[in-house]
């Protein structure tokens, strides 16, 4: 298990209630499913919808599972932005 940062924007930042918060998880997958814990729908929704950058870098399309997160990571959830 590794710990750091997770960011929200936009409309995640809105669903979560808040723009960062720490996770505790191996993968991607697991600081998720720990994040949607005791949150509605809206935002099981909207991460649903985003894309995700570890340490700057983007996840694209792997699994989630199959990202390990590091020791003092920041991961950014980016949802889908509209724009001109």
């Amino acid at each position: 298990m590794a710990k750091g940062t997770m960011r929200y924007w936009a409309a995640a930042k809105a669903a979560a209630g808040t723009h960062e918060e720490p996770y505790d998880a191996g993968t991607l997958a697991e600081a998720i499913a720990a994040a949607r814990d005791g949150r509605g729908g809206e935002f099981a929704r909207v991460v649903g919808r985003s894309s995700f950058l570890v340490d700057g870098e983007p996840v694209g399309t792997r699994p989630h599972d199959s990202v390990a997160l590091p020791e003092g990571g920041v991961v950014e959830v980016l949802p889908p932005f509209a724009g001109g």
